[in-house]
């Protein structure tokens, strides 16, 4: 890899508020990290990732959201239009970042790891398009990665399995 990162947890990335998150303070919790957007097919999935959170977040489980508008500009929106949309129609409580870029040179260091971490059908690292999900177990390590089409409720016997570890 190009940096000394292993984990998930040696990331600090930047809230939808602009404030600096370090990924640390996630120690000993399941997250589930997803590229999200406003405008796609697969929009509904915040209602799933919402139900997802509330299940699971007393629990140890947190859903990591980063807007992301490099598929078909369907996140064109900024900061407050992002946030009041998911709010307002799937009334999105887990914690949501700034916009990012998850493919390409200006990609997130975070998405360059978990994507390197647990690359796609054939190997391919490239992200193919919005609600693409990473699994992260409690220490940090990228357990597996689902492609936009699998619902966030697929993923809870994987999330009940790395809860019971």
């Amino acid at each position: 890899m190009s940096n000394s990162a292993h984990s998930v947890h040696d990331f600090t990335v930047t809230a939808l508020t602009g404030a600096p998150v370090d990924l640390a303070q996630y120690r000993g919790k399941i997250l589930l990290i997803v590229n999200t957007a406003s405008k796609c097919g697969f929009t509904p999935q915040y209602k799933g990732l919402e139900a997802v959170y509330q299940q699971f977040k007393d629990k140890g489980v947190e859903v990591l959201g980063f807007p992301c508008n490099q598929f078909g500009s369907q996140e064109p929106g900024n900061a407050d239009e992002i946030g009041a949309f998911c709010e307002k129609n799937y009334g999105v409580t887990f914690q949501l970042f700034e916009k990012i870029d998850v493919n390409g040179s200006d990609a997130e260091p975070l998405f360059k790891h978990l994507k390197h971490a647990a690359p796609g059908l054939l190997g391919s690292e490239a992200i193919k398009w919005n609600f693409t999900k990473f699994l992260v177990g409690k220490d940090g390590k990228v357990f597996r990665r689902y492609a936009p089409q699998t619902k966030p409720e697929e993923l809870i016997a994987d999330i009940e399995m790395l809860l019971a570890r």
